[in-house]
């Protein structure tokens, strides 16, 4: 499949088959719990940077809260292992992008509703998962994926609701 972006023709490759790429992040959560003990996550990453930037900006509040000072207490919070699990990600979905001829910038739904309602509800949705994501502990993919893997009730519970909760949105907010 060729992709004309107005100044060349790019080739895009083909995605993985669904079940090889199904396969192939089952063996990486895997290989993630025997190598680090740890499942995959994401929400934790941005929970230590928002550590990080309250220690910069009000350390003695950052270091009472009880929610925020245990991450501080142990040295540098982006020292985690889940922030350069998060950073890692990062860069391997830009260069994969790159590779398979996929990379562009782009706002969806920019043309059905105009870009600032769509950064409004995107910037909203975006919020509200990550806040439910901290007070289940855990997104979808660490309560989700490595829940699942671990067959704990919590993580099919909540992946149900995710995607009751989705359907529902979708339908709530058509086009966006």
């Amino acid at each position: 499949m060729a992709v004309n972006d107005g100044m060349s023709v790019q080739r895009v490759k083909p995605f993985w088959p669904p079940l090889v790429a199904g396969v192939a992040l089952g063996l990486v959560l895997l290989l993630t719990f025997v190598l680090t003990g740890h499942g995959l996550g994401a929400t934790g990453a941005t929970t230590r940077a928002t550590a990080w930037l309250g220690l910069a900006v009000a350390p003695a509040a950052t270091q009472s809260n009880a929610y925020l000072g245990p991450m501080v207490e142990g040295g540098h919070p982006l020292s985690s292992w889940i922030t350069w699990q998060v950073v890692g990600v990062a860069i391997g979905a830009v260069v994969a992008a790159f590779m398979g001829g996929r990379f562009r910038v782009q706002l969806d739904g920019e043309r059905s509703v105009g870009a600032p309602r769509r950064l409004l509800t995107a910037l909203t949705g975006g919020m509200l998962a990550g806040f439910g994501a901290r007070v289940s502990a855990g997104c979808t993919s660490g309560l989700g994926l490595s829940g699942a893997a671990t067959l704990g009730v919590a993580a099919f519970v909540f992946l149900g609701l995710f995607f009751a909760t989705g359907l529902i949105a979708s339908r709530l907010v058509k086009g966006v």
